[in-house]
């Protein structure tokens, strides 16, 4: 891709425009390692978008209307995310709820939240400080790609070295084998869930520090975007299998592809055209190669 869109627009192959591509899938790759969690478990969260948006609304309203302190602010929104995720992650447990309605029900629920609290009005005028993440860097790198890298690190290792990784791979391989070996379902499905929440209200904040306009919009796409990149990555929608370094791989190809597209000019209904093929032919091929390797093993 990087090869083909750099003969298609002479801008391209620019380090300006690499370092473009880390700003735009820091965020979004915060947001695939919730989902990524969650996806192990076997589940899916469409509510990470809405979260992100309703958590830079919040974080707009807190300090514009309310005058609050920046730390206290990110403390609010992240407990507040946190919720949200566990909302989705209780409809899913306690109700039994099929995870794909919980969360779209709750993703519904936040947008017009988002909306109402805002009235569809963007959020702007609040302390300019707030936007000096964003636009400052370490060496050279953007803060929020650093953000993102560390952790990114925190959670590889999270999930290959700690008893909650290997919880949430057991979970989604064999749920009912997992429960009867005395591991609590419920619970880790909740903190997958809820996890999920706290990162998407991380990638809220760091995309209002971006833009330094809260917008009702916000967020919306990233859903879309992270489950593309996450299945790319290798993550079974079934759950118990995949990687998290492997993500990288599956976020870095949807931020070449977007940001390759927009500097050809091509617009956003052909875009989103394009993503979704991506995103079935990513699924297709990770079921046909799940149904060769099956093949092989009874061969074998």
């Amino acid at each position: 891709m990087i090869a083909i869109f750099s003969f298609t627009s002479k801008n391209f192959f620019r380090t300006s425009t690499m370092f473009t591509i880390l700003k735009q899938v820091s965020i979004t790759g915060i947001v695939c390692i919730g989902q990524t969690m969650v996806m192990l478990t076997g589940g899916i969260d469409l509510s990470v978008g809405s979260v992100a948006g309703v958590s830079a609304v919040t974080a707009a309203i807190f300090l514009k209307s309310y005058n609050l302190p920046i730390p206290v602010t990110c403390v609010l929104v992240l407990i507040l995310s946190l919720i949200y995720g566990l909302i989705s992650g209780f409809c899913v447990t306690k109700l039994n709820m099929p995870p794909l309605i919980a969360t779209l029900g709750v993703q519904t629920s936040l947008r017009g939240l988002a909306y109402i609290v805002t009235g569809g009005l963007p959020v702007y005028g609040f302390t300019k400080a707030f936007g000096s993440f964003a636009q400052g860097s370490i060496v050279g790198i953007p803060n929020q790609v650093i953000l993102t890298i560390i952790l990114f690190i925190i959670f590889i290792y999270a999930l290959a070295k700690t008893t909650l990784g290997r919880y949430l791979y057991g979970v989604g391989g064999n749920e009912e084998a997992s429960r009867l070996s005395g591991i609590g379902v419920t619970k880790i499905k909740l903190m997958a869930y809820g996890l999920s929440g706290f990162l998407a209200g991380i990638a809220g904040l760091v995309l209002l520090s971006r833009t330094s306009s809260g917008q009702p919009s916000a967020g919306s796409g990233y859903e879309m975007d992270a489950i593309t990149a996450v299945v790319l990555g290798g993550v079974s929608l079934n759950g118990g299998e995949g990687k998290l370094h492997m993500v990288v791989i599956g976020m870095l190809i949807m931020g070449v592809l977007t940001t390759g597209m927009i500097m050809c000019g091509i617009n956003d209904y052909v875009q989103q055209f394009v993503k979704g093929i991506v995103l079935i032919l990513a699924v297709a091929y990770s079921e046909i190669s799940k149904k060769i390797r099956s093949r092989m093993i009874v061969t074998e």
